[in-house]
């Protein structure tokens, strides 16, 4: 890739001039190490150069210098320290992860030439030997972490356990081309120099859990800085990012020897000269990426970049504005999923997202869209070009995404149900009326212009409603039912009519009560008896208001009159009088007309007897008096009987409408609730119907009658039975009826015998109960207190406890409990 492309991005930047020069020496730099401000330079002739070096700002711009200030030109001699001595030496690092866990002292790994590899702890004054390991070559290069020690031998390179004196092989490398590095990345994780020019990763275990890196030939140097991996050959230093293993900057540099990565700073050292790499600001480098619309590589730097010296609020802040630049940039690519994630984590505010669509967000709402902007997005219609699929994507998108944020707190609740409403309404969603139904925060003046304008008058009138605007809603549903406009999504006339019923504004009810009526008598009513149950009484809703206005709709006040009656049950004579009445008058309608259904006439019949038999709140005279005037014998039959004239209801059912099956039944249903005495009279009188001597057809009763006495519900006085058959009956016609009675009558008297005897051993048990009571007696004089209150007994009446506990009357509060000792007694006597 472009070393200018990369550089204007991110990374890290050479200072132009040389930072830090050796001066007045002959010799070449050999090593060097940076503490702090102090810088220590080794060199090849055996001396040590000591620098102070300070990091300085030019002017106002972001250019970093370095001003050096030499402080000391000492050679190096033998080490004044006790302790081990250690020789042949050709390499040592330090552990960065030890595990002594002595915060005074380092560990360190040194290899010797001596096929060796050994470990010792440094304090202020000591060395330490802690280990040896010994290999099958002389190791050339290690790296350590914690307990592992990857160690690079004359062939190849290997992984080792110093505790335990492990050793696993990893892969060969040819030392005569290739110059074997090895450099720490984490914990127990290393990075390699490989064949064909590789950065292997390698972790303890002797396996690799990240892609290598493809460097350029001949690595001569190289240290990690998070993320970056930075290596030097000879003619460029190049950065490689951990993240995804790809070259991002090269840096033209030639005669490099050494590169290291002190606390965060990046020195390079030539044969003469050192320069420092000063890394871009990370938020610098991200804001770049962005810029090229590398949405991935930014937000995976500003995930895993340096963040000192922020905290951890600070950084999400600034990170969520990254990821809603990054939300923006996908939204204008296309890549809408993308978006959507990026939108929803970032936490953007939603009314960024609504105003890139003209006209969505409210008209009263002052948004001004963020500063510095977030991208440079004009509106939706920019990003389409035109095409009408691509702005059904994008209006599509925000539908989803405003319908997956409503309701988690984002707050902007009128914006968003807002928008909604709107996009629902153009692209004609089922998602609008649910929206418009539950809670929703929808601007009225802007959402009535779009509902009208995309012809959505049913969402229209339950937006109506739903900002309290009751009249407006039923006119506009009253129009859809009307034909006047159109909406297939309507409920139709049920929901006007369930609307008005729940509807406390009772002047607004009469209003329109009218022209449902006209338009449903059966279901308008419904206005008046569907009420909540907790509506508080008002005279506009009385029942005697509501049944004068109903009387110009006949089956509408029917219905009323029913609720009252029959659900209400409310016991007021003029309602079931009224309710009577009209089904009469239902009744002799349809008998005057001509060609009549035998279904029709026996509900309406049906409902007449119903009412008839079960209330015995109306005028029955009225009623009798309008039925006599027709052939309505089962109706007057009933009717009869609600006056206790028996005997003429059971001469028009067993007369008139020979129905001995409803003659028998009327004396259970009339009997019903009442002593066996009354019922045995209406069966008499019944019998005696049947048995009527003056009766022209009387012999034509005879088998009703003999039905009736060997009826098992039927109930008779035996010998009224007898006394009343006619002389001309043999006994066998009556013998299934004797039989029964003879049986119940010697069934009644052994009934009799067993309760008298057991009512004898009871008053005996009784008797030998009081006997053993009174067999004990109770010394009762001036000394004897009462158990309870301990007070004299002033009066001939006691109580005394089975237990032997004697009280006054009023100090035994329950008999079956002792009041001193509190033991229950049985309540029940053997």
């Amino acid at each position: 890739m472009s070393i200018i492309a990369f550089f204007k991005t991110y990374h890290l930047k050479a200072v132009s001039n040389i930072c830090l020069k050796v001066k007045n020496v002959v010799a070449a730099i050999e090593c060097f190490d940076v503490c702090g401000k102090n810088l220590y330079i080794g060199t090849n002739d055996c001396f040590v150069i000591h620098y102070n070096v300070e990091e300085r700002t030019v002017g106002n711009g972001p250019k970093v210098v370095f001003h050096n200030e030499k402080q000391g030109h000492k050679y190096l001699a033998v080490p004044i320290m006790t302790g081990a001595k250690v020789k042949g030496v050709t390499y040592f690092c330090i552990n960065e992860n030890p595990t002594n866990g002595n915060p005074f002292s380092i560990e360190i790994c040194v290899a010797l030439k001596k096929k060796q590899i050994q470990v010792y702890t440094v304090t202020e004054d000591k060395l330490v030997h802690v280990k040896d390991v010994h290999i099958s070559e002389p190791p050339i290069s290690v790296g350590v972490d914690g307990s592992f020690v990857c160690a690079a031998l004359l062939s190849q390179y290997c992984m080792i356990n110093y505790e335990t004196s492990h050793t696993q092989d990893l892969f060969p490398f040819d030392s005569e081309h290739s110059k074997p590095l090895i450099k720490r990345i984490s914990k127990e994780e290393f990075l390699l120099s490989g064949p064909s020019a590789l950065g292997m990763f390698v972790t303890s275990d002797g396996i690799s859990q990240r892609p290598p890196l493809q460097w350029s030939e001949n690595i001569v140097s190289m240290t990690y800085v998070h993320p970056y991996i930075v290596a030097m050959n000879d003619e460029f230093i190049t950065v490689h990012s951990i993240l995804d293993q790809q070259q991002k900057q090269a840096i033209p540099f030639q005669g490099g020897t050494y590169l290291g990565n002190f606390d965060g700073k990046l020195f390079v050292a030539s044969g003469r000269e050192i320069y420092a790499l000063v890394p871009v600001a990370w938020e610098k480098q991200v804001q770049a990426l962005l810029g090229d619309k590398r949405v991935t590589e930014a937000l995976d730097l500003a995930k895993n970049a340096n963040k000192a010296g922020l905290t951890r609020d600070k950084f999400l802040k600034i990170f969520k504005r990254f990821q809603q630049q990054a939300a923006f940039i996908e939204f204008s690519e296309g890549h809408l999923e993308e978006a959507m994630d990026l939108f929803k984590n970032s936490q953007v505010d939603v009314r960024e997202v609504i105003s890139l669509y003209p006209r969505l967000l409210p008209s009263n709402c002052n948004f001004t869209r963020s500063v510095p902007p977030l991208h440079e997005i004009a509106d939706v219609n920019q990003l389409s070009r035109g095409k009408e699929d691509l702005l059904k994507e994008y209006k599509q998108f925000l539908c989803t995404y405003l319908a997956d944020i409503k309701g988690t707190g984002t707050g902007y609740k009128q914006e968003i149900d807002t928008a909604l409403l709107k996009l629902y309404s153009e692209i004609d969603s089922p998602e609008l009326i649910p929206l418009i139904a539950v809670d929703t925060g929808c601007d009225l003046k802007d959402s009535v212009e779009w509902l009208e304008k995309y012809k959505r008058y049913n969402a229209l009138g339950l937006l109506y409603k739903v900002h309290g605007e009751h009249d407006k809603a039923l006119a506009l549903w009253v129009k859809i039912c009307n034909s006047e406009v159109q909406d297939e999504l309507f409920e139709g006339i049920n929901f006007i009519i369930e609307y008005l019923a729940n509807l406390n504004d009772h002047e607004l009810v009469w209003k329109y009560v009218d022209w449902v009526l006209s338009k449903d008598q059966e279901n308008g009513v419904r206005i008046f008896t569907d009420r909540p149950t907790t509506e508080p009484p008002s005279e506009r809703m009385r029942p005697d208001t509501v049944i004068d206005y109903l009387h110009r709709f006949p089956i509408a006040v029917i219905t009323y009159l029913e609720y009252l009656v029959f659900q209400k049950k409310l016991e007021k004579e003029k309602y079931h009088t009224h309710l009577a009445v009209l089904y009469l008058d239902a009744v002799l309608k349809l008998i005057k007309t001509n060609n009549v259904k035998k279904e029709e006439m026996d509900k309406a019949r049906s409902k007449l007897r119903y009412i008839l038999q079960m209330s015995n709140l109306y005028r029955v005279q009225l009623i009798l008096g309008k039925a006599k005037e027709t052939e309505m014998h089962a109706e007057c039959a009933i009717l009869y009987g609600k006056l206790e004239e028996h005997d003429k209801a059971l001469r028009i059912l067993v007369h008139k409408l020979k129905d001995f099956g409803a003659a028998e039944n009327y004396c259970l249903v009339n009997s019903h609730g009442k002593d066996s005495s009354f019922r045995k009279r209406l069966f008499h009188i019944l019998l005696s119907v049947y048995l009527d001597p003056s009766n022209e057809q009387k012999d034509s009763l005879v088998k009703p009658a003999v039905d009736l006495l060997n009826s098992n519900v039927a109930e008779f006085d035996t010998v009224k039975v007898l006394q009343s058959l006619p002389e001309n009956w043999s006994v066998s016609l009556v013998s299934q009826f004797l039989n029964r009675a003879i049986r119940k009558s010697m069934n009644n008297s052994r009934t009799t015998r067993i309760e008298r005897m057991m009512s004898r051993g009871e008053n005996l048990q009784v008797k030998q109960n009081i006997i053993e009571i009174q067999k004990e007696f109770v010394t009762m004089n001036d000394d004897r207190m009462c158990a309870v209150c301990s007070r004299a007994f002033n009066d001939t009446a006691f109580v005394r406890y089975p237990n032997g506990v004697v009280t006054h009357v009023h100090c035994a509060k329950n008999k079956h409990i002792c009041p001193v000792t509190g033991k229950l007694f049985s309540t029940k006597r053997s």
